[in-house]
């Protein structure tokens, strides 16, 4: 029996280790902060996320502000059409239909200028070598109709544009907008640059004829 008790011992003390051991475990389970949506903004029907996959249609409604956003595009073709059916402005809610480089992979809803009315911002992707993004977004104008919001190719500044082969990416951080790429060195083979990230932060603002995203600061990491 003496032999026994110590055998249960240990097998209690082991036992007690790996609770402890679960017990202070990060859940498996992580949200970046940087990919939710604003305070007070909704999306649903979320379809087609990340790289572009040829025959995946995208749908999505997202609502910020009391303005809804149906986003939705067949992703069928290389220049598929893209469709933003706006609801609750004041004025015009005419859908707005264009054609995109790629396939759209995903939309956000955000008030980068904070003026109480939102801005949608729809992402498409190029298809085949490089992966391209492009930006297809609107503003709100004092929750009345849509304007266009214009993002200018940083492609025209050739320091800003070194090492750049494709594969940049679009996200909304806070008041932010943000394109982001990875660098390429002399030698660095397609798909593996070695140079580290360089991210173009942008701030929204009033254009001649529309909102314009405007270069805040460049960032290399």
């Amino acid at each position: 029996m003496k032999g026994s008790s110590g055998s249960f011992g240990v097998a209690f003390v082991i036992a007690a280790v790996l609770a402890a051991a679960t017990a202070c475990a990060p859940d498996a389970t992580t949200v970046d902060s940087t990919e939710s949506e604003p305070a007070g903004a909704t999306a649903t029907d979320t379809a087609a996320s990340g790289p572009a996959v040829a025959g995946t249609a995208f749908a999505q409604t997202l609502e910020l502000q009391g303005i809804t956003f149906r986003v939705t595009c067949p992703n069928d073709s290389s220049a598929p059409a893209l469709t933003i059916v706006p609801a609750g402005l004041e004025i015009d809610n005419s859908p707005i239909v264009r054609r995109v480089e790629g396939h759209v992979v995903h939309a956000e809803v955000a008030d980068l200028n904070v003026d109480g009315s939102p801005e949608i911002y729809v992402y498409a992707r190029s298809v085949g070598r490089g992966s391209y993004a492009s930006l297809v977004a609107y503003a709100a104008n004092d929750k009345k109709s849509l304007s266009e919001i214009y993002l200018p190719p940083f492609t025209d500044d050739a320091n800003a544009a070194r090492g750049f082969r494709g594969g940049d990416e679009f996200d909304v951080i806070e008041n932010t907008f943000v394109r982001r790429f990875q660098v390429y060195r002399d030698g660095d083979t397609d798909g593996s640059p070695t140079g580290g990230w360089r991210q173009f932060q942008y701030k929204l603002a009033a254009g001649e004829a529309g909102w314009i995203l405007r270069t805040d600061k460049v960032v290399e990491y």
